[in-house]
């Protein structure tokens, strides 16, 4: 499935920023079932310098310098992806949830000991009570995607998509006591639950293909950016999975970048000299090149 991808973020301030310097994850990711296309970063002022690299992770990043003062700056992110169906293997062939974690401490394999990382704790994904949610899910000898699979449809069902009720340093406790949050504290829970447990799990922020009311026409710029996770399954590798909508993210997800937590793959970050106060306007625009065969939609 090809997309059509406008990522546009728009700062405001109330004075001059005199020199800024940013960090951005705004280019979609390869991977085996992702195809860049075009990806292009298009920013005013224009920056005097622009760099671009790779991460630890692996995540493609723009490093930007602006020195022309200003009190707005624009960074628009366009992309052209195409993106494969999803092969997901069977959950109850799995490996014992709790043979992970012995069989990574051991492994001398580049692809375990790149997920045996993703094992422990971060900082956006502390908590002291997310494993004991999960473990009533997770018996001896379960199979490790058979119990994944349960808990993000627990999650689903058990807390509220709310905005406005959190932001990116809410605890994971905090949103467990309280029932609701966003996408990004639902994936943070469900990381934080499997690392608990000694199960690899990483962040993954990409985009979501959503939909218009019945009967409405969608509006350009109502997309929004989305977070996942994925689950590290021995003999299989990574599965992703979306608590937010319960399901496994399939055509209609597209990945840009995965890490630890949200500290890792944030869209932009950095820091201004000057500007006094400054607002954020997000403006995320998913359009499909072809509709065939496209499921439902979802929340992003």
């Amino acid at each position: 499935m090809m997309y059509d991808i406008s990522h546009r973020t728009t700062f405001r301030y109330s004075a001059s920023v005199t020199l800024s310097q940013h960090m951005t994850h705004l280019a979609p990711r390869s991977h085996p079932r992702q195809r860049i296309v075009q990806h292009a970063l298009i920013v005013e002022p224009s920056p005097t310098v622009i760099r671009y690299d790779t991460d630890y992770f692996g995540n493609s990043t723009a490093y930007l310098t602006v020195e022309e003062p200003h009190d707005k700056l624009v960074v628009d992110a366009v992309s052209t992806v195409d993106v494969s169906p999803t092969e997901v293997p069977d959950a109850d062939r799995t490996m014992p949830w709790d043979k992970i974690f012995s069989s990574l401490s051991t492994a001398c394999d580049p692809d375990s000991l790149s997920a045996f990382q993703f094992a422990f704790e971060s900082p956006f994904t502390g908590s002291a009570k997310a494993a004991a949610y999960a473990e009533g899910l997770f018996p001896s000898g379960r199979p490790v995607l058979a119990g994944a699979l349960e808990l993000m449809t627990r999650i689903y069902r058990d807390f509220k998509y709310e905005g406005g009720v959190t932001d990116i340093y809410t605890p994971v406790d905090h949103v467990i006591d309280e029932r609701r949050g966003v996408c990004q504290d639902f994936a943070h829970l469900q990381i934080a639950c499997l690392r608990g447990l000694g199960i690899p799990a990483r962040y993954v922020s990409g985009y979501l293909l959503t939909y218009p009311p019945p009967g409405q026409e969608k509006l350009v710029g109502s997309d929004a950016s989305h977070a996942w996770l994925s689950v590290w399954i021995p003999e299989h590798g990574w599965v992703d999975l979306d608590p937010t909508n319960n399901m496994v993210p399939g055509i209609e997800h597209i990945t840009v970048a995965w890490g630890r937590d949200y500290g890792d793959v944030s869209p932009i970050n950095g820091l201004v000299l000057g500007g006094g106060r400054h607002a954020i306007d997000v403006s995320v625009d998913v359009r499909p090149i072809n509709t065939d065969g496209l499921p439902s939609g979802a929340t992003p």
